[in-house]
Order: structure tokens, then sequence, then C-alpha cells
């Protein structure tokens, strides 16, 4: 309450400055480079949109607006023998100037002159279709994000997530454990804190939107050089450090304190650093959760360009999470339930990276070495009392170190991609819970070498009206014999494009891809003596199917429709509490999914419809539609299809917002969803007084698997943004209100003891062997306004 009273006081004192703001005289510059040689690029033409003001890059390649008006813009850019490109939603402040280095593309095809022209959506020859690219603007101002990426996500196309506060990325159907991150071409594990191991998301996100320039997020389509990957891939690119001069800026919100720095070290490097602190465990405990999460997260990046032929980027992010239970809340059911089943929670996570780039006449070579680590604990005791029996004693480790070399050219017409990948990874656990049926304990360390080879060629026919695309990928590792042959997983994949126009295009795009279980299940051991358990697995198989329509309006509009297929193979089967589910089913709560023993394999297959209309930032407005409509579906134990957890079936997703006069911006976002499956309880089973009281929770009937279907889920978010620029700082005062309609969403039951009225347990009359149990409604949906402050330096 008093964080929320400082920053009002705040508000209030800024809007009374507001006639002290001074002149407005915003500058925005950039460099501008040959994508392939690094080589600056003289006489570029640079039209901003809504601005008479046209520029033309200077002998240093460097391009220069002045005078302008703080806000929102958009550019294109033209050059004689280069391919235009369009730039939407760049910033511009009037206390430093705005930084946007843009590189061009050659292309036979546009060699006579330059046309001025409106900015218009692009895309690449390898990824003609299911890319979607977000720029660091768009994610600020998403309404209910609350500038976390994670969430912004959730307004594309066939991108659900689960009715919770949790971040996992649910893309076309596919488990969360599907996807792979990538930061300037370093792979991260996770981009979320308190993340789930084995599996990915978690409540908040992990990376800072004032690093990012721009997210490329590929539902499919996935180029050749990123593997280990079935549902989706996110390019994550970062800005590099203000050249000029030293910015700060620091950002009040209602659940973080965050502050990040910028600015030239030598003549040649540049930095931008930042550090974040939650103060959600206070908020927590005053409002009375029983659950008192905190985390703390750095992030930095070092860039040196040596010369225009050699360039080395070293970058980093980390986290510290910690979870305790609040025995102080209020003593309901719902509280009593948690308390029971959430364990105290430690985890600890970083990913460092250096990325050296060599550039030649035709093109670059690029030298990624990384490494992740993740150390992760959780602690449980019978009724919350450290005297008592030790129900859970988690603890694991997981170790990556990568080396990636990949070399990128253009020959002529054709884009040339090719490299090797190798990989070195420790696992260690230590796992003491106990479970219904007994106590699982079991030490394991695991030695991993993983290995890659990639190659991609892309070109355009026709006078760029026709598009091809061929990539090969092989992959293996040296966990088991039948993983070690390259051969087995060859990843064949074709994308094909043909634009009848400038305003119409049909895309196609087919592959096969593989991806390695999680070292959870790998690591899996019966007891700390045997052997590994799960060496019969293999890579799982997705073959993939992708066809779709664009029309692009040349006015910042585009709309696209795309069908997508995909079947799976492979899939582990694990044994769970004594049944039996497809891991694909798993992955979207906390906790830790894999480490069970595998038996056996099941096939799946998603497929679907996704509309999507995007509009750009034109007159002041901006949206998105999207609307997938889609089926996914696992076979159960029996090899019977069923439908898998993430079969929300329809997804509608419509955000808007509106520039207006004196730095005023309001936006708000719609989502609704399908109801998502689940699995009824064996109650019987669950009630036992031996199962209950070591796992004080439902235990799914799997012979019943995904039978029932919650209530769809809507929810409505509201986001006011106010500038005010300064002649040395700006600041920016924001409301972002997630749930405005205050919609109660509804979750699986939880499975709690039938109290007395002294609150003792009861056993069912006739059954001294058994508690008395009943089901709790579980559903949630609170109004969450967020008031933030930032400044910039």
């Amino acid at each position: 309450m008093l964080h929320a009273r400082k920053i009002l006081a705040l508000v209030i004192l800024f809007t009374l400055w507001t006639s002290l703001s001074f002149a407005q005289t915003g500058i925005l510059k950039g460099k501008i480079r040959d994508e392939f040689t690094n080589v600056l690029l003289s006489g570029v033409t640079v039209f901003m949109q809504g601005n008479a003001q046209t520029v033309q890059s200077d002998s240093l390649g460097i391009y220069t607006f002045t005078g302008l008006t703080p806000g929102v813009y958009n550019l294109t850019f033209g050059f004689i023998g280069y391919k235009r490109k369009s730039i939407f939603d760049v910033m511009v402040s009037n206390a430093t100037p705005a930084i946007l280095d843009v590189t061009l593309e050659s292309s036979s095809s546009e060699l006579n002159e330059v046309v001025i022209e409106s900015p218009k959506f692009t895309k690449p020859l390898e990824s003609p279709l299911s890319l979607r690219t977000i720029g660091a603007t768009e994610i600020k101002r998403n309404p209910g994000g609350n500038r976390d990426i994670s969430k912004v996500i959730q307004s594309l196309p066939g991108v659900s997530a689960p009715v919770s506060f949790r971040n996992d990325i649910i893309i076309r159907g596919g488990a969360p454990n599907e996807n792979r991150f990538y930061i300037d071409g370093v792979e991260i594990p996770n981009i979320n804190h308190f993340t789930t191991q084995g599996s990915s998301g978690g409540p908040v996100g992990l990376i800072n939107v004032d690093f990012i320039k721009e997210v490329d997020f590929y539902s499919g389509a996935f180029p050749a050089s990123r593997g280990n990957t079935l549902s989706s891939v996110f390019e994550f690119k970062q800005k590099d450090g203000n050249p000029d001069s030293l910015r700060a800026s620091l950002t009040l919100g209602s659940s973080d304190f965050a502050t990040t720095l910028e600015g030239p070290l030598t003549k040649k490097t540049t930095y931008i650093a930042s550090y974040r602190l939650s103060y959600l465990q206070g908020l927590f405990k005053l409002i009375g959760l029983p659950f008192l999460p905190s985390y703390q997260d750095f992030q930095f990046k070092l860039k040196t360009r040596f010369n225009t032929s050699h360039e080395l980027s070293i970058l980093g992010l980390g986290a510290l999470d910690k979870s305790k239970l609040n025995f102080a809340a209020e003593d309901t059911e719902s509280n009593q339930y948690l308390l029971a089943n959430l364990p105290e929670n430690n985890q600890e996570n970083y990913t460092v990276g250096a990325v050296y780039k060599n550039y030649r006449t035709k093109g670059f070579s690029t030298v990624v070495l990384s490494r992740n680590y993740l150390n992760n604990r959780a602690d449980k005791f019978k009724d919350n009392n450290v005297n008592d029996l030790k129900t859970l004693d988690y603890g694991s480790t997981e170790t990556e170190n990568k080396l990636r070399v990949e070399n990128s050219s253009k020959e002529g017409n054709y884009n040339i991609n090719f490299g090797v990948g190798v990989e070195q990874a420790n696992y260690q656990t230590s796992t003491f819970q106990y479970v219904p049926g007994g106590l699982d304990q079991y030490s394991s360390e695991l030695d991993l070498l993983k290995y890659g080879l990639f190659a991609q060629v892309s070109a355009p026919y026709f006078q760029d009206r026709l598009n091809l695309s061929l990539g090969v990928r092989f992959d293996g590792s040296d966990y088991a014999s039948n993983m070690n042959n390259p051969l087995k997983t060859f990843s064949p994949r074709f994308s094909a494009s043909y634009n009848f126009n400038e305003n119409i295009s049909v895309n196609f795009n087919t592959g096969i891809y593989y991806q390695l279980p999680a070292y959870t299940l790998l690591g899996y051991r019966v007891n700390a003596s045997a052997p590994l358990a799960n060496k019969g697995v293999d890579y799982i198989k997705s073959v993939q199917l992708v066809a779709g329509i664009e029309y692009n309006t040349l006015k910042n509009t585009k709309f696209t429709v795309e069908g997508f297929y995909k079947d799976y193979s492979n899939y582990p089967m694990i044994q769970v509490l004594g049944d039996t589910v497809p891991l694909a089913n798993l992955g979207a709560d906390f906790g830790v999914v894999g480490n069970r023993p595998v038996t056996g394999v099941t096939d799946g297959r998603s497929y679907g419809l996704e509309l999507f209309a995007q509009q750009r930032l034109n007159k002041g407005f901006y949206g998105i539609f999207a609307l997938t409509l889609y089926r996914s579906e696992f076979q159960d134990k029996r090899g019977v299809y069923v439908q898998s957890s993430w079969n929300n079936r329809y997804i509608l997703s419509m955000t808007a917002g509106k520039i207006m006069k004196r730095n005023w911006e309001i936006g708000a976002k719609l989502r609704y969803t399908g109801g998502g499956p689940y699995t009824p309880y064996d109650i019987a089973y669950s009630s036992l007084k031996s199962n209950y009281s070591v796992y004080p929770q439902g235990i799914q009937d799997y012979d019943r698997l995904n039978v029932s279907t919650l209530k769809d889920f809507y929810q409505v978010d509201l986001r006011v943004d106010k500038k005010y620029p300064f002649r040395n700082f700006n600041l920016n005062v924001y409301l972002d209100i997630q749930n405005i309609t205050y919609n109660k969403y509804e979750t699986q039951p939880q499975l709690v003891l039938d109290r007395d009225g002294s609150g003792n347990s009861q056993e069912i009359p006739g059954d001294p062997n058994s508690f008395k149990t009943k089901l709790l409604g579980n559903t949630s949906g609170n109004i969450l306004p967020s008031l933030g402050v930032i400044f910039e330096f």
C-alpha cells in the first residue's frame, strides 16, 4: 500500500508539472549496413510515414531525422540494388536521440530506381509463413501484458496458455516443452521465473523488454539452423547500448523495481545492463495469499565492433527465485489445500554467451559459445511441520555448454546458410518423494553429448514472384545407440511462396522435425544403484504441413489465413502414480516433469485453421485480430485418440489501441478460449489414508484421460499511458488493468478433506481406511491493476 501511495503522489506531482515540459525536438538516427557484408551504405533513402522529411544516409552510412515531435513512427528504407525494408513503431523522445541501426539485403530485381512508398510487411525467403514479428513498442504497450513478453505472445495466432497466472506457451496444440528460445543467436532454456523443470513456463517473464529491438516468432517453418523443437522458435533480437552517451531508465511497478543503464565503454564498445527486484512477497503477504514468491534477475550485453569485418557480443541473463509458504494466511479450505501441497522452492539459473561475427565479401561466419545453468530445489513436510515426516526433498542441476559455427552468404540470388553445433550437457538429481504406492528415492548423474549439422538454400525466381527454400538437418546424441546415427534424424524442410502482386501471395511449407526428451526423463533411475531406466527412448518426431494466403493492403495492414497439420510419433508414455499417460499431456504446472519410467511410445496429431489481421500504426490506430480453430489429440494407453490437455479448440484474441494528442495512449485486449480438458480424479483411491496422508490431493483416473472439460474463459485487459517529455528526461506513467470485467475462471476442482465442525478429518462411515473427502470448486480471477512509473534519462 505504501508503494502505491508513493507512485500516486508522483503521478499527481508530474501532472501538475505538465506545463513545464520543454520544447519537443526529438532526434532519430542510425547506421545502415549491408546484411551480409556489414559494409556501410551511403545514399540510402529513408522515408518517414506521416512526416514531410525524407533523408539519405551519408558517406558513413548515417541517416538523421531532427526536429521530431516525440511519438511513434514508421520508416521505409530504399536503395538501388537492395530490397526495400520497413520498420514499424519506432519510439522517439526528446530527452536523448533514438538510435535505429538497419541492415539491407541486396536484390538483383531492385536495380533501377528507389520508389518512396508507405511501409509494407516483408517476409524472409526461408520462412514465408507462420512467422510474426513483434516490436519493442508493441510489447511495452500491450494491454494486460505489464511489459511481460511471455504474456504479449498470447495475443498471436495459434498461441494459448493455461487458464491461470502462469506463462506456459502452447503453440498449435503442442505441449509447452516443445518451444525453443534464442537471444541474439544464443539459446536459453526458459524465459520465465519459477520454471517447471523438464518443461517451460512460469508466472513472470525473465527478459527485460528494454533490451529488445524485436522478436521473431515462428509457429512453423523453422529454419534448419534451429533444431530440437516441435512447436515454435522465438528469436529475441537485442538492441546495442547507446554509442553516444550514458542513458538510464528506472521502472517502478506494482510488483517490482527495475533499472537499466547503457552507453559507450570505448569508441568501439557499448554496453547495456539491467537489474530487477520484486516485492511480490510483501504484497502477497499483505493480501493474505498462502504462498510468497520473490525474484531477482539481471541481464547485460557488451558489443564491440573491431572494424567492419569483425564484431563480438557478450551477453548474459539470470535469475534468483524463491517461494515460501505463508502459514499466517486465512484458514480457508482453499488455502489449507495449497499449503498442504505447495513446496518451498528455490531456483537459480543463468545463461552467458559470446557471439563472434566475421564479415567477408559475400557473407559472414558466426561462432556462438554459451553456457546454461539451472539449480532447482524443493522441500515439503507432512502437515508443514519440520519435525514431522519429510514428504519431498528434491535437488537437481542442469548444465549445458554449447558451440555453434555457421556460415551465411549470398551467391547471386541464392541465400546460403550451413553449419554445425555441438553440446555437452550434465544433469544431476537427488530425488526423495513419498507418492501413493511408496517412495521415489534415487540419485542420478548423466553426461550427454549432442551434435547437429544443417544447411539451407533459398532463392527468388521470376523477378521475386516465386521464392523457394530447401533445408536439411541431422541430429545425434551419445545417450543410446539408437540416437547416435544422425541419418535416423534426417530432417528435410521445404518452403515455397508465390506473389501474384504486391498485395497477394500464397505460401506453403512442409518439414520433419525432431526433439530430444528432457534431461529429467533421460536421467531417471529406479534407485540410486540402478542403471538408467529409459535407455530405450528415441527422438520425438513431428511431420508438419502448413499452407496459407496473405493479403497486404500496403497501408500498414495485412490479413493471413493459414491451415496446419502436425503429426507426432515416438512420444513417450510415462508412468505417473501407478498409471500411464502420454508425456505430451504434462508440463503446465509447478514442479518437475518427466522424472518417471517410460512405459512405451504413442502418436498424436494437431490440426487447425488460423485467421490473422494486423493493423500497424496508421493515423494513431493499431490493432491485432487472431482466431485459431484447432484440435489436438494423442493416443491414450489403449491406443485410442483422445483430446490432449491443450485442446482448447478455439482461441480468439483482439487487441486495439489509439495514440492521442498530448502523449496519451489507450489500449484494450480481449482473450476468449474454449475450456481446457482435464482428467477426473479417482476419488476412492485418492481418499485412502495411506495415499492422502502423503499426497493430499486428487489422483487422476487415467482410464478417463481428459474426458471432462472446463468452462470457456475470457478476459478483458486495459492499459492507459501518459508520457511527459522534458529536456533531459522522459516520464511515462501507466495504468495496466488485467481482467477489468472481473470474470471468474474455472480450473479443476480441488479434492479436500470433508472436516467436521471442529475442523477435524473424518472417516468414511464403515471404511476406517479412507478419509471422507469432497470436491471444492476452484475458481479464480481478480481485477489486477498495475500502476507504474518509468523514468528515462
